[in-house]
């Protein structure tokens, strides 16, 4: 759900979709969504959790409506990899990624993002969050470090492959009850 705030755009691609959550937000909001997955498996469980709270329970193959307003009914997953998008360019308005693995910064992940977002349309990548706990507070103070300190390399680290990318690239922090959490919005450059 932190993520929502950032989505701009009706068309939206979510790369390693899991077992669907984002995916249902994104529909019951009205918004044509897409997913992509490299696992069978998480593709049958998205599938099944979403056709249990989807208006419609049919599953469809991933295609652009006419009418956006219809969209939302429409389960549209896929099975690939983010080195490999198979849509055309400038098919979305945002890409999203929550809590991906290192493929997300590789060169060729954030090429096919760019390709495929429209011009002046948003990456948005949620890499991280930092629990909120007595535990790693202790464990900073013992390592003389502030999770303040890691946050910020961890940004310095993160920034590096989307501006090498070309992306116009923030990092925004984002406070909830239980973590902090780093999301990377890059945006890829109007004409």
């Amino acid at each position: 759900m932190s993520v929502i705030p950032f989505v701009e755009g009706n068309r939206l691609l979510e790369i390693g979709h899991g077992p669907g959550h984002l995916q249902r937000v994104l529909l019951s909001r009205g918004l044509f969504a897409v997913g992509i997955d490299e696992s069978a498996q998480m593709g049958h469980l998205a599938k099944r959790n979403l056709a249990r709270r989807s208006p419609s329970r049919s599953s469809q193959q991933a295609s652009f409506p006419s009418n956006p307003q219809s969209a939302y009914t429409q389960i549209n997953l896929t099975r690939g990899i983010g080195q490999h998008l198979p849509f055309p360019h400038e098919s979305f308005d945002t890409v999203i990624a929550t809590f991906p693995t290192a493929y997300i910064t590789e060169p060729g992940t954030l090429a096919e993002v760019k390709r495929c977002l429209s011009h002046g349309g948003r990456f948005i990548v949620l890499p991280v969050a930092w629990p909120k706990n007595r535990l790693l507070d202790w464990l900073f103070k013992v390592t003389s470090q502030s999770p303040t300190e890691a946050m910020e390399v961890v940004k310095f680290r993160l920034r590096e492959p989307f501006v090498q990318a070309g992306f116009e690239t923030d990092m925004q922090t984002v406070d909830v009850q239980s973590s902090t959490l780093l999301i990377v919005l890059a945006t890829k450059p109007s004409r």
